[in-house]
């Protein structure tokens, strides 16, 4: 149950000629990575000045709004990472901002490319239930048991009806119309073009793939020493728009950078994604987990793609939060309600 145990002064600041407090913010938005924070901070159609915050709120926030929604986007700690660290940033932001109906984790992750689907670095990975798993699934979690086999516990949350509806309505869309991401990341670039440079794509010929069992070359941060005849054959696609994949996202507190343990994961629990923060999410900031692909969660691993993966997730979240009408928003129970009914209930029950 989160607690409001010291009084927040109700301070007021004006953006664009209209003043707004902290109750008027609806939507949580939290990152992993600085650079994350960027491309997040790029797609707001507005910024708005700060406000005051709990003395025992450490977050740092920007404020903002995306069409009809007023957005707070916070970012983890710099170095720090995990599903620990996740969940406190989580809880401090309902803290200062008790009117967020639910939560969006943008950012960048590995993806698991395979036969049934074909993940480029640059796309995009959404959090989708199927009927063992709310969309995440925490894959280190749980306990060993008889011939030391790994028995996973537990089950995380989905994510509110509100954003499942229109990630459904997005999915429609984009079957028989363009997405509005290539058009949301242009509109990135042109209004700060000496800032986003590195947000943009890195080139069809930078996104190599290496057959699974086979490790980086080197200690360079580059595969300049890798062997190309280890490369994953795979056609040019015809444009360098992302593709938007609806699935599983493993979360941990591990790195994954191990191509056969991927695919192992990735076939015993049918994951398309891994990532280390969402699983400390679910249960206390219901939330939409999206991530931009920038690697493959293998040795081979660098950092060339993670801008550009973190602006695809954000042009993403963008679009999400277009087809949510605010009517629907208003309707939508508080966090903070949420989960204080929920521990009450769990309380109810001991």
């Amino acid at each position: 149950m989160i607690s409001r145990s010291e009084p927040l002064i109700q301070r007021y600041h004006t953006a664009a000629g209209k003043i707004f407090s902290h109750d008027d913010y609806t939507v949580g938005w939290i990152c992993a990575l600085p650079l994350e924070m960027a491309a997040a901070k790029a797609m707001l159609d507005d910024i708005h000045t700060d406000l005051p915050k709990l003395p025992s709120d450490d977050n740092a926030y920007t404020l903002g709004r995306i069409g009809a929604h007023n957005i707070v986007v916070a970012c983890l700690p710099s170095g720090v990472y995990g599903t620990t660290s996740a969940a406190v940033v989580a809880i401090q932001m309902l803290s200062s901002f008790r009117s967020i109906r639910f939560g969006l984790m943008v950012g960048i992750g590995g993806g698991v490319p395979s036969k049934d689907v074909d993940i480029r670095l640059g796309d995009i990975v959404v959090s989708k239930p199927d009927k063992y798993f709310g969309g995440v699934v925490q894959y280190d979690y749980g306990k060993t048991v008889r011939r030391g086999l790994f028995e996973r516990t537990g089950t995380l949350n989905k994510p509110p009806q509100a954003l499942l509806t229109a990630v459904a309505k997005l999915q429609a869309d984009h079957m028989v119309d363009d997405s509005r991401i290539p058009t949301y990341l242009s509109e990135m670039v042109a209004k700060r073009p000496a800032k986003m440079s590195s947000f943009t794509h890195r080139g069809q010929q930078q996104d190599r793939l290496f057959q699974a069992e086979y490790e980086h070359i080197g200690s360079r941060n580059t595969c300049d020493d890798c062997d190309p005849g280890k490369l994953v054959a795979r056609s040019a696609r015809a444009t360098n728009d992302p593709v938007v994949h609806y699935g599983l996202i493993a979360s941990g507190n591990q790195v994954m950078k191990h191509g056969r343990t991927r695919d192992r994961l990735a076939k015993e629990l049918g994951i398309i994604c891994f990532e280390m923060e969402a699983a400390g999410l679910m249960d206390k900031f219901p939330c939409l987990v999206i991530r931009g692909i920038c690697d493959y969660a293998d040795s081979h691993k660098n950092k060339q793609w993670q801008e550009y993966a973190a602006a695809t997730a954000a042009a993403f979240a963008k679009e999400v939060l277009s087809v949510i009408p605010a009517s629907h928003v208003a309707k939508t129970p508080t966090i903070a309600t949420v989960t204080s009914n929920a521990s009450e209930l769990l309380s109810s029950k001991i």
